[in-house]
């Protein structure tokens, strides 16, 4: 019987890959939302890394009147103190999971592979990242939040205590308002983490200098040595 994964949008680059980087949309998206980025993150050509971009599965979403649609979880309410659907969130971090050990079964070492997330898909990535048993090269999140902080800090990893993480968000956010992804980074900062916070002047999305920005981090994290 075949295994089954997520359904992907991957990006070879032409060079064997020597990293990933495995990238979770937001809400009612899927995995071409950020293809666009690639190109213009500047990766020297020296640094070949694939791109793979999971699509959500397709499931009611309560906040908008249970329309089918592209959802790492069910989103059950707006408020910032909100209910979450932590069974949900838990199956999509399971299924992530297996797409990271598809990347170390195809040759990529754990401390090459990068986790990313925007939005809903950011709340994925906070937790897969900072449970996952082997230590990972980065995690980016982009306007986003935690949102199992509880769960997190109960079984956090020890081999990726030290991770990198920057986390990006728009001072002009309507939709994840940045004080959300300022707990995130304060939370984190009570973990014993020491992420990068960067603050922009978009709303739910991102500019060509944040772009940039994450592009200079990527390949200053994944052209390092590692011991």
């Amino acid at each position: 019987m075949t295994e089954q994964f997520l359904s992907c949008v991957e990006v070879e680059p032409p060079q064997p890959p020597v990293a990933s980087v495995i990238w979770l949309h937001g809400l009612g998206a899927d995995g071409h939302d950020f293809e666009p980025v690639i190109p213009a993150l500047k990766l020297p050509a020296n640094l070949p890394v694939r791109f793979v971009f999971p699509n959500a599965p397709v499931q009611p979403v309560t906040v908008n009147g249970g329309w089918e649609m592209p959802a790492w979880y069910d989103i059950l309410e707006m408020k910032l103190e909100r209910k979450i659907d932590v069974d949900g969130l838990l199956q999509s971090v399971s299924q992530i999971n297996r797409l990271i050990e598809r990347e170390i079964a195809r040759g990529i070492p754990a401390n090459k592979i990068v986790l990313a997330g925007f939005s809903q898909g950011g709340a994925v990535a906070y937790h897969t990242a900072l449970c996952f048993p082997q230590r990972l090269a980065g995690l980016l999140t982009l306007s986003t939040y935690v949102a199992t902080a509880e769960l997190i800090a109960q079984h956090r990893s020890t081999a990726n205590q030290g991770i990198a993480i920057a986390i990006h968000h728009g001072t002009a956010d309507d939709v994840v308002p940045m004080v959300l992804g300022q707990q995130a980074n304060e939370l984190l900062q009570q973990l014993d983490y020491k992420p990068q916070w960067h603050s922009w002047p978009v709303d739910h999305g991102l500019c060509v200098a944040e772009i940039e920005s994450i592009g200079a981090w990527l390949t200053g994290l994944l052209t390092m040595e590692t011991i």
